[in-house]
């Protein structure tokens, strides 16, 4: 999932996201708040940690002014200012969560994956969809039974697949979602992708669950999907030629 991180203390923000990304998150940042509201007006994001004393614009102004815009994007706010009317105010003005610094790097993971659980309307830590199970808490994933083992980002395709299950998700949604503004990758690394998931949570199953829809997208099988409706790709639609 992407994240965007907009603190100012350089070292702070430097060493939390890495921390993020080497948990699976594409990690944007901003320094100051002018830099973070354009971001935020900008991009798409699952998550936005939000500092409070930032220079240009402060946390309180830019969290406001958001919520009356329209940005719905779940907001935790990151700040050294713990006191209860601080946290009273952000609340208020529309966060859904406050950490108070100094912070353990657990509990803000732990903290921002429920956030982003909760923006997909998804109460469960762990997803389960036909004989798949997803443990979004531990990152683990299981099909009939058995585990299968992921890199981050394979973990984190799979993830958006399942918080859109039974839903197309196109290239575009797939690559604002998951891939940060410095990735040098291009779209077409999503197709590879894909095909690395369907090497590991389909291979040597009957029934396919990675489904492609041709020239919309790709979606996770659920148990509403009929059974016998073919991966797409496969079948593309030709005309039928005139005599």
């Amino acid at each position: 999932m992407r994240v965007l991180l907009i603190e100012d203390n350089k070292a702070l923000q430097k060493s939390t996201r890495i921390a993020l990304e080497e948990e699976g998150f594409a990690v944007d940042t901003a320094s100051d708040g002018r830099e973070g509201d354009f971001k935020v007006r900008t991009a798409t994001y699952d998550a936005i940690i939000l500092d409070l004393m930032l220079p240009e614009i402060d946390g309180f102004t830019l969290l406001k002014q958001w919520r009356k815009d329209g940005v719905m994007a779940p907001v935790l706010i990151l700040t050294a200012r713990g006191t209860t009317p601080d946290k009273v105010e952000g609340l208020n003005l529309g966060a859904d969560d406050y950490m108070s610094k100094p912070f353990q790097l657990e509990e803000l993971f732990a903290r921002v994956r429920a956030l982003i659980r909760r923006g997909h309307s998804i109460k469960d830590p762990i997803i389960r969809i036909l004989d798949l199970e997803i443990d979004t808490g531990a990152r683990l994933v299981r099909r009939a039974g058995q585990a299968i083992h992921m890199t981050p980002r394979e973990y984190a395709l799979l993830e958006f697949l399942a918080f859109h299950r039974g839903k197309v998700v196109t290239r575009t949604m797939i690559w604002s979602h998951l891939y940060d503004e410095h990735d040098e990758n291009t779209s077409n690394v999503v197709d590879v992708y894909i095909r690395y998931l369907r090497a590991k949570v389909d291979k040597g199953f009957e029934l396919p669950l990675i489904m492609t829809r041709w020239g919309e997208g790709y979606m996770l099988r659920t148990e509403d999907t009929p059974m016998a409706d073919p991966d797409s790709s496969k079948n593309p639609k030709t005309p039928k030629k005139t005599p």
